[in-house]
């Protein structure tokens, strides 16, 4: 009985890869149908028999060459995609850097202490208010560049 069944299973699945037909008879009404519809009335046709055969089809396996060309080519995109990712971060943390130095050369000059610089003689000379000022200023102009 077991053996009936599964003959029956096998049997009724069979229709699945059949071609299936729509169209519309003159009374207006729409049939589908795996038969080819009268000769008289125009289809479409919804799946073919050849699709059906050729999506179940396993496709032919890739030769060595192949796969070894398509493994060269996908290693080769994840160390493009790894490089870019690394200049990407190291740029942002370059940024990040400038941002940092602008803002805490920004609250040194703005601090009030006095401050120092040495010269090329070695000579150290104290910045007066108006440099100051305009030291601020540029610092002021870096944090507006630098931090976005």
């Amino acid at each position: 009985m077991k053996n009936y069944l599964f003959i029956l299973l096998m049997l009724s699945g069979a229709n699945a890869f059949a071609g299936l037909n729509k169209w519309v008879d003159e009374n207006g009404k729409v049939h589908y149908s795996d038969q080819p519809p009268p000769a008289n009335v125009k289809s479409e046709t919804l799946r073919s028999t050849s699709a059906a055969a050729s999506a179940s089809a396993p496709a032919a396996p890739k030769t060595i060459a192949e796969r070894e060309a398509e493994l060269k080519k996908a290693r080769q995109a994840k160390k493009e995609a790894a490089e870019k990712a690394a200049k990407e971060q190291a740029a942002a943390e370059a940024i990040e850097a400038n941002c940092a130095a602008a803002r805490q050369n920004l609250r040194t000059f703005q601090s009030g202490i006095r401050m120092a610089e040495v010269d090329a003689k070695g000579e150290r000379s104290y910045l007066s208010d108006e440099q100051r000022q305009q030291r601020i200023a540029k610092a002021q102009q870096d944090v507006g560049t630098f931090c976005k």
